[in-house]
């Protein structure tokens, strides 16, 4: 399926809700540390039910430590391209910042401008909770690929 890369995340019961929706979409779950709760943290707990086992994570000590192998998406406020204009395929990396402060300007600028995305939202808005992002950008991706192995 997906690559679903978290960078920095603050907050335990985002990612909580997160890793129960990789597992229950197939997408694995790379998180950047450093992270802003441990990983037993119940809040984390919580959120994620008991989808901890079923969730394929990796932790990295930083973004240099990721190599991906497919195309690189990076969600910002500051895309000027739409999540669905993008042409998702199985095995990209959908990267996304902490809550608070989204993903770094040195980081985005190593992306091709077209790898920027961003949701629409009216104009007045900042940002959007980052696991309902998460979950409609994947979901997006998910329908371009026709859900494939999904009941």
């Amino acid at each position: 399926m997906f690559n679903i890369v978290l960078y920095q995340p603050e907050i335990p019961p985002n990612t909580g809700n997160i890793i129960r929706l990789c597992a229950n979409t197939g997408c694995s779950l790379h998180l950047i540390e450093p992270l802003g709760f441990k990983l037993e943290d119940k809040q984390l707990r919580r959120a994620g039910l008991d989808y901890h086992e079923w969730a394929n994570i990796k932790t990295y000590r930083d973004i240099n430590e990721l190599k991906p192998d497919k195309t690189v998406y990076a969600l910002s406020t500051k895309g000027q391209k739409h999540h669905h204009q993008a042409n998702f395929e199985a095995g990209d990396y959908l990267v996304f910042g902490p809550e608070t402060r989204g993903l770094p300007e040195a980081y985005l600028h190593q992306l091709d401008t077209e790898h920027i995305l961003r949701l629409p939202m009216l104009a007045h808005s900042r940002s959007l909770n980052l696991s309902n992002t998460v979950a409609v950008v994947a979901y997006e991706a998910l329908r371009q690929n026709q859900f494939t192995d999904f009941i």
